[in-house]
């Protein structure tokens, strides 16, 4: 890997050039992960970073509308590199219950923990972002950050390389700074660079929903330390807590009804949101009795397996200023890897939030490609070569593809009001929620 840059700003040994200009956090930490591993010792890695560093001391009062649900694992990712303490200094809220139910029918299922361990965390990604930040100073002898600097091109290094010719990536900067390296880490986004520039293919399909957040303010104070979602026919709107009294909103819905709801007056905004958890409009009576049946079977098979059913809290108003949108897309990268090349995070695969996961597999993809290139510099081999980047992709998709294809079908299972596929999801969920085991396999994805 060791990468240098031109000999007009001086020549400086490199582990890896890791661009991040719109989904930064997967290359934070991947850059802190090999930052603390012994065997980068003799490494220097750097990050382009087209913003500028961003750190806060203290949290502003409020809330920002752009969260993430980090899973214990991530948790855990995140303590290894030192930056999980920065993330409990500053501002974040454990959730110990989820529950998922349809707005067509009765049927719900329930995830929770037996010992009252947290089932996860909702951290505002501003957080994320600034306990990263700071951590990078305990690394700062073997990682660079180019702030504020914006790759304009690339230069792939050819099959057979004569002496004329560089045998790594080349990197042209903005301001005409050049930098080389033997391993180039995509984690620039959905829209990468770096994938379209090494002309990796992305299968992509645009989703007819945006997805609208906001910060609201509940009734009345609460334990709060549920996750909620509810599945309407339009798509899932979900409630994540912030505080006792604060909860983040992320509403899939089409684009027209998206457009409304970042439009209306502040009253029609929150009675729409109550309404949306609250209303039995789309229920049928063929269905609730149907569905009924099936529960009380389920409960004679198994008394254990039925779980009671809590009442989400009523929202009283929204943060001024708070509510906003964006659409919604699924996409997957053909391959994560090519010689010198790897792609990590949104820039490899692009998932629907309904089920919370997004920067979980930006997460699960660091680990996994940290894991491997620690052996391959344990082991001296070049950290560039596709004998071990493959082992990297050939993991991580087996992973990532099963888990877009399972939320790319619930979204359209449940974008139906179909009388058929309305009673057999009715039945799916019933029996998945009375199956402990299923359930704990479908919690740790």
């Amino acid at each position: 890997l060791d990468v240098a840059r031109t000999p007009l700003l001086s020549s400086v040994p490199s582990a890896s050039v890791v661009v991040g200009m719109l989904q930064v956090w997967p290359a934070l930490i991947y850059l802190l992960i090999v930052g603390h591993d012994i065997h980068f010792h003799d490494k220097k890695i750097a990050l382009l970073e087209a913003g500028p560093r961003k750190e806060y001391d203290h949290m502003p009062d409020s809330y920002s509308n752009r969260v993430s649900s980090i899973s214990p694992g991530s948790a855990t990712l995140l303590s290894s590199c030192g930056a999980w303490d920065h993330v409990c200094s500053l501002r974040l809220k454990p959730f110990r219950r989820m529950q998922v139910w349809d707005a067509c029918s009765e049927a719900m299922i329930v995830f929770e923990k037996d010992d009252l361990d947290d089932m996860g965390y909702i951290v505002e990604n501003d957080v994320i972002m600034s306990a990263l930040t700071k951590q990078l100073d305990a690394v700062a002898d073997r990682v660079e950050v180019f702030y504020r600097s914006k790759a304009v091109g690339y230069t792939w290094p050819l099959p057979s390389h004569s002496c004329d010719t560089s045998p790594w990536v080349q990197v042209e900067l903005a301001d005409g700074r050049r930098l080389q390296t033997k391993l180039l880490i995509g984690a620039d986004g959905h829209n990468s660079m770096v994938r379209k520039e090494a002309d990796i293919k992305n299968i992509e399909h645009q989703y007819d929903q945006s997805a609208v957040v906001a910060t609201l303010h509940l009734s009345e104070a609460t334990d709060n330390n549920v996750a909620w979602q509810r599945f309407l026919p339009t798509g899932p709107i979900a409630l994540l807590p912030l505080s006792d009294t604060a909860s983040s909103l992320v509403w899939s819905t089409s684009h027209e009804h998206a457009s409304e709801l970042v439009s209306m007056d502040e009253e029609s905004f929150v009675d729409s949101i109550n309404s949306a958890f609250w209303s039995n409009t789309n229920h049928s009576d063929f269905i609730d009795t149907a569905g009924a049946m099936f529960r009380s079977a389920i409960s004679l098979l198994k008394p254990s397996g039925t779980a009671v059913r809590q009442l989400p809290p009523s929202v009283a108003e929204v943060d001024p200023e708070s509510r906003a949108m964006f659409p919604l897309g699924m996409g997957h990268a053909t391959e994560y890897v090519q010689h010198r090349v790897a792609l990590i995070g949104d820039a490899a695969h692009r998932v629907h939030p309904l089920a919370g996961q997004g920067v979980n597999l930006g997460f699960g993809d660091v680990a996994c490609l940290a894991h491997h290139l620690s052996a391959a510099a344990f082991n001296g081999s070049d950290l560039g070569s596709l004998k071990h980047l493959l082992k990297f992709e050939t993991e991580r998709q087996r992973h990532n593809v099963s888990l877009i294809a399972a939320t790319d079908t619930l979204k359209r299972l449940y974008s139906t009001t179909l009388a058929p596929l309305v009673l057999l999801r009715t039945w799916g969920l019933q029996a998945t929620n009375a199956l402990p085991p299923v359930k704990v396999s479908i919690s740790l994805q």
